[in-house]
């Protein structure tokens, strides 16, 4: 007797930290070489998706200030649909709760769930390889969170090594400001040519964000909020920017550190607190 199909599917898309982000060359195509360590955290965004039979990928709860055709999850949708050239379709109900464009990975991770929940919805029995093929097209960020470990990044970010990393607690905040990641990444005062490092055994400590100086002399909330991250410095293994901003974290080894450090946050700041994860939630839907 065959099994039910199962037809709505709930999932998990966390939030991403860059321990470090170094900016080692350039391609001749102008992407920029990276080297960069990825960490999840428990602060995810939440979707459902809802099998459909009549093919139509339809978004239930739109992103507000995002138009449903660009929405990531939609994007990803259609592209698993056409090159597997499935016949099912979806409703997709995202709740956000990762800030937009702050460096945390929402959008990618969104977009790496949307392809792991439909692979498994859909019955397609797409290999995690195939996926983080598909994902990148979609962003340099979407395959490690189809990869589904902390990983040692290299390439435009798609060159994934499995590696471990210690138990810790996040505090993470959240400057008010947007930042332009294509205006960080021209600017003339970026070093680019960081001497590249091995695969472990390095310190994630001593890695540093190229980004960040560049960051924060064009936007000064980013500087303030590292600022007053920096006073933690004797309690916080590492203070620094994720990404291309504008968000900033503190690494703490306990959660009552991290959360002592919250409790002193200043009211005009706003973030939150999160725990490292050995692995992304959806991890085992490949395996």
């Amino acid at each position: 007797m065959s099994r039910a199909r199962k037809t709505e599917l709930a999932c998990l898309a966390p939030a991403k930290l860059n321990l470090f982000l170094h900016v080692v060359g350039r391609r001749a195509d102008g992407y920029h070489l990276l080297q960069t360590v990825f960490r999840f955290v428990d602060f995810c965004d939440r979707l459902t998706l809802t099998l459909r039979e009549d093919g139509l990928i339809r978004l239930v709860v739109p992103t507000p200030g995002v138009p449903a055709e660009q929405d990531l999850c939609v994007r990803a949708a259609r592209r698993l649909q056409a090159a597997s050239s499935t016949a099912l379709g979806a409703d997709i109900a995202l709740e956000k709760r990762i800030p937009m464009g702050g460096g945390l990975g929402g959008g990618s991770s969104d977009a790496a769930a949307t392809l792991l929940g439909l692979n498994r919805l859909w019955g397609t029995r797409w290999s995690r390889h195939r996926l983080q093929a598909l994902g990148l097209e979609l962003g340099a960020d979407v395959p490690v969170f189809i990869f589904g470990e902390n990983a040692f990044a290299e390439g435009v970010g798609e060159e994934l090594s499995p590696i471990r990393l210690e138990p810790a607690w996040y505090l993470i905040l959240t400057p008010p400001v947007h930042v332009s990641t294509p205006r960080v990444f021209a600017s003339k005062e970026l070093t680019r040519n960081t001497i590249p490092i091995k695969i472990p055994p390095f310190s994630v400590e001593h890695g540093r964000n190229d980004l960040e100086p560049v960051v924060c002399s064009e936007y000064p909330e980013v500087a303030r909020h590292l600022e007053w991250l920096g006073r933690f410095g004797k309690h916080a293994r590492k203070v620094a920017m994720t990404g291309s901003g504008a968000c900033v974290f503190a690494e703490f080894s306990t959660e009552s550190a991290a959360r002592a450090a919250w409790a002193q946050i200043p009211a005009d700041m706003t973030g939150f607190v999160a725990r490292g994860l050995e692995r992304h939630p959806m991890h085992a839907f490949l395996e």
